[in-house]
């Protein structure tokens, strides 16, 4: 995948908050309030109205990679597994951050994609005005958010704000999808570090019987069982394993 190639989902991401126009034209020719009409109809905002606009909505990047990408489950797990081996600290916060955010964008790439194909490219062109892109570059995030959330977790969040029932899934209101969503996500993560973490427990309670029965008791058994767990995660390449694991727990969502 060429440079060029692997910024797509950057720019689609972009978009979700509120992106943008061509960056070559003269600011100095355009006012503030000024729109004018596109192609296919409707109006768009001038590229000084819409680069305040987009100043103002990056303050919701963040927000937005935790509430709708499959970021939150990743950090989780990797966080859950730096405590189950026994070292807070190690690796960084920083490189576990980074290598969630990177990992986000490998599974997030269809969706990325298609939203770069849908919304932002045609905008781009002026072929559709800046509302249109933004509708149908929420569609996408919808599908995969929906395909990764709970029926139970929307049922509940729908009584508690007394939805109407919707027709189809799509029909989904935001505020209603993000609260499931970002619910299913927690349980999901917080099952598979469950899951991460019984192999290290095995070995810190196989140490601590040991260390009783010779005696030992001021020995520290996270001490003695530290080598022991990094000789297991390294002997079954754990990195791999857990990346990939936590990759495929998305499904039909991976490129």
């Amino acid at each position: 995948m060429n440079i060029r190639r692997s910024l797509k989902p950057l720019w689609a991401v972009l978009l979700l908050i509120g992106s943008v126009s061509a960056i070559g034209q003269d600011l100095s020719s355009i006012e503030v309030l000024r729109t004018r009409p596109v192609s296919g109809g409707g109006q768009a905002y001038s590229l000084t109205l819409q680069a305040l606009g987009l100043m103002t909505l990056l303050t919701l990047l963040p927000a937005i990679i935790l509430s709708m990408t499959a970021f939150t489950r990743i950090i989780i797990v990797l966080g859950m597994l730096r405590q189950a081996i026994g070292t807070p600290q190690t690796p960084p916060t920083q490189v576990l951050v980074g290598l969630a955010l990177f990992l986000t964008l490998f599974v997030m790439a269809p969706t990325f994609n298609e939203v770069q194909r849908v919304a932002l490219q045609p905008y781009m062109e002026e072929k559709i005005p800046f509302e249109t892109a933004l509708e149908r570059a929420v569609d996408p995030m919808k599908k995969f958010m929906l395909a990764q959330t709970r029926e139970s977790d929307i049922k509940l969040f729908m009584d508690i704000g007394k939805a109407s029932p919707v027709v189809k899934p799509m029909d989904t209101p935001l505020n209603i999808l993000l609260p499931a969503f970002l619910t299913s996500e927690l349980r999901t993560a917080f099952t598979i570090g469950f899951l991460i973490y019984i192999p290290f427990l095995v070995i810190d309670i196989i140490v601590a019987s040991v260390l009783m029965a010779m005696g030992m008791m001021m020995v520290s058994p996270i001490m003695i069982s530290l080598p022991f767990k990094f000789l297991l995660f390294v002997l079954v390449d754990g990195w791999a394993l857990i990346l990939g694991s936590v990759a495929a727990s998305f499904g039909e969502s991976l490129p």
